[in-house]
């Protein structure tokens, strides 16, 4: 089976509420950026200087134009990182972005960084290297969501939808081994959508990032959608029913097949070269499950005729 990072959920959680974002992790960022303009994010962009870097997989990046409410600048970058586990190459990744995004805007751009990981010694912010007196360095803001731990009554009483987005990961963290707690916990999250009096659509935006992160057993499922459906009946809210659940996780799925047909894709490419037509609708059409093995039979296949038989 395709193992699920917090890809794809973080990805659409940044975009939907970037002012948000920065404004609970880094509100000196949040205030000096002119928020009457609306911030623009180079995905595509990001995606050729990240291929151009080369220096190791990465967790989640964006990268976003912002203007300043002040100063000579006209507008900014921001490069988010949000790293869920520890890398030996991190600092370095950074530093590398960094200077490969300079070379290509030419403007100011701020690397900021969030760590999700259970490490609590794990802590890198900064990169440096030096050689004959000759030093290059680059320090950048990092948040630990571990260090929220201690501030539960502030996260329960905040309205800013990344106070949801922290408990979820607290939860991950706290529950690895005890699939009862888990439940419990996503229950406890899903129900304080409902009390925040938040919109519908905020609602389920963050009930995406919910049920994406947060994963049950089967066994446990049915128990959970019970609790669902009668705190919905008591709110008279129905805004994430079963129904609803239903089609979000159709959604997740097939967000699922197309990230893996685009890394399994640009593989291809790199080894072999622009793809034969039949073989490129055989990606296209194909499962997870059938794109994980096609990965891993890559390692080790020769030409594209091994790894896909007549084609």
């Amino acid at each position: 089976m395709v193992d699920v990072d917090y890809d794809s959920p973080w990805k659409e959680i940044l975009t939907g509420y970037f002012p948000d974002f920065l404004s609970f992790f880094f509100p000196p960022i949040h205030g000096d950026i002119d928020w009457n303009r609306q911030p623009e994010f180079l995905d595509q962009e990001l995606q050729k200087i990240l291929k151009e870097a080369e220096t190791g997989r990465r967790s989640v990046d964006k990268l976003v134009k912002v203007h300043l409410r002040q100063g000579d600048e006209r507008w900014v970058l921001i490069h988010v990182e949000v790293q869920a586990g520890r890398k030996t190459d991190f600092e370095e990744r950074l530093y590398t972005y960094q200077t490969r995004i300079f070379d290509r805007y030419r403007k100011p751009c701020a690397t900021i960084a969030i760590l999700t990981d259970g490490d609590n010694g794990w802590r890198p912010d900064c990169y440096q290297r030096e050689l004959w007196g000759c030093r290059v360095r680059l320090d950048f803001p990092v948040v630990k969501l571990l260090d929220f731990g201690d501030r539960s009554r502030e996260l329960k009483s905040s309205q800013n939808p990344f106070a949801i987005v922290v408990q979820a990961h607290l939860g991950i963290l706290a529950s690895r081994t005890d699939a009862q707690a888990r439940l419990q916990h996503k229950i406890a999250l899903t129900r304080a959508l409902y009390e925040h009096g938040w919109s519908k659509q905020r609602i389920i935006d963050l009930y995406r990032f919910i049920d994406w992160a947060i994963a049950l057993p089967d066994y446990l499922t049915a128990e959970y959608d019970q609790a669902i459906e009668q705190m919905e009946q008591e709110k008279q809210m129905q805004y994430v029913t079963t129904i609803e659940r239903n089609g979000i996780a159709k959604g997740l799925e097939q967000g699922l097949q197309q990230g893996g047909y685009r890394l399994l894709h640009r593989q291809l490419v790199r080894r072999f070269g622009p793809l034969p037509t039949p073989i490129e609708e055989r990606l296209k059409q194909a499962d997870p499950e059938q794109l994980e093995s096609w990965g891993e039979a890559l390692l080790d296949a020769k030409s594209l005729q091994e790894l896909f038989g007549a084609d």
